[in-house]
């Protein structure tokens, strides 16, 4: 019984491994051009690699058994070097994908949905066509979010496809007739881009918002949300400054459920003051957000934090009502706050410090003979340096004495040895005399 129970298990491994390809550094010269890949960079030491990898192969499973185009593959970036540099992979576990070889760059939660709607949003075209009401009314059922290109063929639209294409890596671009728009969809001229959220039609106007690409992505965010430390990541590409309310579910549940209200209601509430500077939204825990201050945070609590330079700033008093919120943003705005933190000389060293200990002290705790070794390795390289650059400076005897010198070269002498040699060449004149 319990080998049959090992040999399915084993069999259905086998299966599952089927669907994902391991990849080295011939790949980029034996695939076809058509073909569509996803692929992960993982180390053989990295944790969070090993635990991304059952994940994976119930991705590649999926992806076979709904008739993707998508191939999965990954590739030990340790040793297959060559392809780990064509991707420019810079950390593990690195997801990407290829498409009419262009490289797309995955950059949310390790999750089977997230790199899932991922993948599918990717390899589908850069701009999906709406042909119908009914198709309209089904996907803004499911896009908290959704871009929309209105009218026919004009310059804008190439703008807006080549904006598509390049951030089709974090939301979906769609085009559509006039008429395919519900009718009470107020647009003042065509043809034009409109964002629809929150039961809300923002259209773009180059003279007040600037660049497409760039206002498409400050307003691919939804004005209040949940916010992940991969949702924070890409809010600081924005420009935007971001209201978070910090909450756990302990004992002061209750206050944190104030806190995500009051910052709810300020956001929706007041998009025409705010919505250009602020997004709005809570977190579940602090981990990430003490990283950022490098200290201990409050919880729970109200935070602004700026992205663009890593700095933040704490409210003076105790939110309690919008008002307060609103009065506490707008001192953010005039600069009546100081903004701490920063990415200054002084706040490098001290996150360098900082991220050292919390990586040391954990390993000091669970292996000490192990974290000796590790700190030892530095200082004893720094201390290496240092004495060979003590021992390339200070001359040798022979040098001191002026013997193998380099031509052209001076020789200083000490006060102690001047003398001594007045006194040699003393000693030379009396015996020539005598």
């Amino acid at each position: 019984m319990k080998t049959t129970v090992i040999l399915t298990v084993l069999l259905g491994m086998t299966a599952v491994s089927a669907y994902v390809e391991e990849l080295d550094d011939t790949f980029m010269e034996t695939k076809e051009e058509t073909e569509i890949w996803l692929i992960e960079f993982y180390s053989p030491w990295c944790a969070f690699c090993k635990q991304l990898d059952p994940v994976w192969h119930a991705i590649g499973s999926e992806l076979r058994s709904l008739g993707s185009p998508v191939r999965v593959g990954k590739s030990d970036a340790t040793a297959h070097t060559g392809l780990a540099k064509e991707f420019k992979v810079r950390g593990y576990p690195a997801i990407m994908m290829l498409k009419n070889d262009r490289k797309y760059n995955y950059e949310g939660p390790r999750t089977k949905d997230g790199i899932m709607d991922f993948a599918n949003r990717v390899a589908g075209p850069d701009v999906r066509g709406l042909p119908s009401q009914q198709m309209f009314q089904h996907v803004i059922s499911r896009q908290p979010v959704m871009f929309v290109y209105i009218g026919a063929s004009s310059p804008l639209k190439g703008n807006y496809t080549a904006a598509a294409k390049e951030l089709i890596v974090h939301t979906y671009f769609f085009s559509a007739g006039r008429d395919i728009l519900p009718k009470d969809v107020n647009i003042p001229k065509l043809p034009a881009v409109a964002v629809f959220k929150e039961d809300t039609v923002l259209t773009y106007n180059e003279e007040t918002d600037g660049d497409l690409k760039m206002w498409i992505n400050r307003e691919r965010f939804r004005s209040y949300s949940k916010i992940d430390s991969y949702t924070l990541y890409s809010m600081g590409d924005t420009g935007k400054m971001v209201a978070l309310a910090l909450v756990d579910d302990g004992a002061s549940w209750e206050k944190s459920r104030r806190y995500k209200s009051l910052v709810e209601q300020v956001a929706l509430n007041h998009k025409e003051l705010y919505s250009k500077d602020f997004y709005f939204g809570y977190m579940e825990g602090g981990d990430y957000v003490k990283g950022l201050v490098m200290g201990e945070v409050l919880m729970p609590s109200i935070i602004v934090l700026n992205l663009s330079n890593d700095g933040y700033f704490l409210p003076p008093i105790v939110m309690e009502t919008e008002q307060h919120l609103m009065d506490f943003l707008n001192g953010v705005l005039d600069k009546s706050f100081e903004c701490q933190g920063g990415n200054g000389v002084s706040q490098r060293v001290r996150r360098l410090v900082y991220e050292a200990r919390n990586t040391l002290t954990p390993l000091f705790e669970r292996a000490p003979m192990v974290g000796c070794v590790v700190l030892s390795i530095p200082v004893v390289g720094v201390a290496l340096i240092c004495y060979m650059g003590y021992k390339w400076k200070v001359p040798s005897q022979g040098e001191e004495d002026g013997q193998e010198a380099l031509p052209g070269a001076q020789i200083e002498e000490s006060p102690g040895k001047s003398g001594a040699i007045g006194q040699k060449k003393k000693s030379a004149a009396e015996k020539k005399s005598d």
